[in-house]
């Protein structure tokens, strides 16, 4: 890859992880070797099995197995901050074609890390690597910095009727 942009991906709909997920699967077909940093996740989604099939493909979760609302803890906080420090070195390392940053948006939104060391990493990323940034909520400091912004708009959603997670569609 000669140039490397940063995308993200936001709003309340649905299809911001699916299409990061997309491209990830597109990037490993194409020959590419990809990385994808789960910010706030540390539950058993179907994804993770993803890199038994495509080996240019690592997955880590940086979250605890629960839900981080509005009030992290102290642990939620300390392994968001490690990740961060990990997919920076990663980043920075030029080592991946396309890394994804998964929920960081959010993770930024409860104040888990400074959005200064995010918008530190676009700036000085490597110009062969591809940053997608993804969650609801994108703070407009990202926006400007990203070089394409995509906004998934919810109109309509089954989990409205009462439709939990399905596994290998939502989770």
């Amino acid at each position: 890859m000669k140039k490397g942009y940063v995308q993200v991906y936001t709003g309340d709909g649905k299809g911001k992880t699916t299409a990061a997920f997309g491209l990830a699967l597109r990037a490993v077909c194409a020959g590419y070797k990809v990385y994808i940093g789960q910010f706030l996740k540390g539950m058993n989604y179907s994804e993770l099995k993803a890199p038994e099939y495509l080996p240019n493909l690592e997955i880590e979760q940086y979250g605890e197995a629960h839900f981080v609302h509005n009030d992290p803890t102290e642990k939620d906080i300390q392994r968001a901050n490690e990740g961060l420090d990990k997919i920076e070195k990663i980043i920075m390392s030029g080592d991946y074609d396309v890394v994804i940053m998964e929920e960081v948006n959010v993770a930024l939104l409860y104040g888990l890390f400074d959005i200064e060391r995010i918008l530190h990493i676009i700036k000085n990323k490597p110009d062969t690597v591809e940053l997608i940034l993804t969650g609801r909520y994108a703070n407009k400091k990202i926006i400007e910095a990203a070089d394409l912004v995509t906004e998934m708009k919810m109109i309509k959603h089954y989990f409205n009727d009462g439709v939990q997670a399905r596994r290998g569609i939502e989770s």
